[in-house]
């Protein structure tokens, strides 16, 4: 049977249980154990797919089309393995499985009631992962905040598989803050013991405490939320306010969380994780050799959450080129043909990023438009792309009309379009193209080399496509579909023939970008960067 560790969290939210799950988890594989997280969100939506950016930041999609929460991307860059649908649930997929499960009659007409169906439904999804593939350890994340209402079934669910399992199978680490206050200078514990004391009243007693600190925690204070936590003080864990999150699996290590669980767990110990190939990235991380300023266009640049994963991909990629990437947040709504020239001459690549909607589009377009003429490194994702193929057909083929099937529906010259089997769909979520999908790539061409490879897979998360009517036009005029799905023939890749680097991609490659594995076409467009910033002089 796996063991199981619960990450909660009190106090605040936003104090990176994500964070804390994934460095715990990849200490634990770095000792030779099969770890896996999962994550309990307590929002009624059924994922995160119809969710605006600004209110949850952006969506991650796994290899097999599940739109989870942003911190299986974390979870994917810190262990270097695929995550599933199974590695994230909400409250709506919870209730959802338990409605209609009533409808079908198979609780025998018993009235339904949070305990003990919602909960025996949570404690069954918990152990899913567990019959499924084989893990030594199980870590689960549950969102939100204890004294949330809504968090209260998972604890509930939390306290029934500690009884249920006993102690040596099941931990409980409690994410909490100890906040500084800079006029008495001084470090306070007492948010942290209403939160123990709230997590007490569900009937959990948490094993081990993280304390986020901005300031070290002394002997002292260690001994204070000892007695007043009723929790051993070598358990009581710094969690200081790191430069990078990826130097936090090194202060975990530190602070022995990891043979503090283990212990706890009655699993053997062995030698100490060196985290050779971390260290190594965290070495180039930080002492670079060079610089480059790339410029992130997109309209949720207010959220940095919303293109985490885009920016997380511009450190894996730039310790690896031992390059430092100052990524400037440009908001495409404040681009337009009089004003990009001065807000792009000075930048070293341009990414477009992804979004839905018309809002922005056309600072998109003139930005696609300086940068395809003036020969500066482009990176289209997704909508990326889509505006790229706008642009051209617009400005190159002298399509004057041509436009996107989403920003004008009607419209009559749509080089960018709805699939057909789209186009009765009303319902949102879960009806975009989602997931992995193969690709075939022309030997001769920039992405081949990069990839080192014809044959690919990316993840996918979109509803329209490039229209392969016009495809043929922009083939001749030099823009290059090199990169196309043979089962359903549609582009995936183009790249415009005689520029230093132009490529855009129909999928999203900054989901699969790890630590371990950086994402090729991140490190390629870097690498263009570069060159690009050594010709300016």
């Amino acid at each position: 049977m796996a063991k199981y560790i619960f990450v909660t969290g009190g106090v605040t939210s936003s104090l990176g249980k994500g964070i804390i799950s994934a460095s715990l988890a990849k200490l634990l594989q770095e000792r030779g154990f099969s770890v896996t997280i999962q994550k309990f969100d307590p929002y009624i939506n059924i994922d995160p797919g119809t969710l605006n950016p600004y209110e949850h930041g952006e969506c991650f999609v796994t290899e097999d089309g599940a739109e989870t929460d942003l911190d299986l991307g974390h979870y994917e860059r810190f262990l270097n393995i695929p995550t599933s649908q199974a590695n994230n649930v909400t409250t709506g997929r919870i209730y959802q499985t338990v409605i209609n499960k009533e409808r079908e009659g198979a609780y025998l007409g018993k009235t339904v009631q949070v305990i003990p169906h919602i909960t025996d439904e949570i404690k069954r999804r918990v152990k899913l992962l567990e019959e499924h593939t084989e893990h030594d350890i199980i870590i689960t994340e549950v969102g939100g905040t204890v004294g949330d209402i809504e968090s209260l079934p998972y604890l509930e669910a939390l306290r029934q598989l500690r009884q249920e399992m006993g102690s040596t199978n099941l931990v409980c680490i409690h994410l909490t803050l100890i906040p500084y206050l800079s006029a008495a200078k001084e470090l306070k514990t007492k948010p942290t013991q209403h939160s123990v004391k709230e997590l007490l009243m569900t009937g959990i007693q948490p094993d081990i405490l993280v304390c986020r600190t901005e300031k070290p925690i002394n002997d002292e204070i260690r001994t204070k939320l000892s007695r007043f936590c009723n929790v051993n003080k070598n358990s009581v864990i710094e969690a200081l306010d790191a430069d990078s999150i990826y130097d936090v699996p090194i202060l975990m290590l530190k602070e022995k969380l990891d043979t503090i669980v283990l212990r706890k767990l009655k699993l053997k110990l062995g030698p100490d994780p060196e985290m050779i190939a971390w260290k190594s990235f965290l070495g180039k991380l930080k002492n670079p050799t060079s610089e480059i300023n790339i410029g992130l266009i997109g309209k949720y640049n207010e959220l940095q959450d919303a293109y985490k994963s885009i920016l997380e991909s511009f450190v894996h990629a730039g310790a690896y080129n031992e390059c430092k990437v100052n990524v400037i947040s440009i908001h495409s709504g404040a681009l337009d043909s009089e004003n990009v020239e001065h807000k792009l001459k000075e930048l070293d690549g341009v990414l477009i990023a992804p979004g839905f909607g018309e809002r922005g589009i056309d600072g998109k377009y003139a930005a696609i438009q300086y940068v395809r003429e003036n020969g500066i490194p482009f990176f289209g994702i997704c909508l990326g792309l889509q505006c790229a193929v706008v642009e051209f057909c617009r400005n190159v083929l002298n399509i004057k009309n041509a436009t996107s099937e989403e920003v004008k529906p009607r419209a009559k010259e749509l080089v960018v379009h709805l699939l057909p089997d789209q186009v009765q769909i009303k319902k949102k979520g879960g009806t975009m193209r989602l997931g992995a999908y193969d690709c075939k790539l022309k030997k001769s061409s920039l992405s081949a080399k990069a990839y080192g490879s014809t044959e690919i897979s990316e993840r996918h998360r979109h509803r329209y496509e490039i229209n392969n009517k016009y495809v043929d036009q922009m083939k001749e005029a030099g823009m290059i579909p090199v990169g196309i799905n043979q089962e359903s023939k549609l582009v995936e890749i183009m790249e415009l023939k005689g520029h230093p680097y132009f490529v855009g991609v129909q999928f999203h490659p900054e989901l699969k970008s790890t630590v371990e594995s950086p994402h090729p076409l991140f490190m390629s467009f870097i690498e263009a960067a570069k060159k690009y910033r050594l010709s300016k002089g």
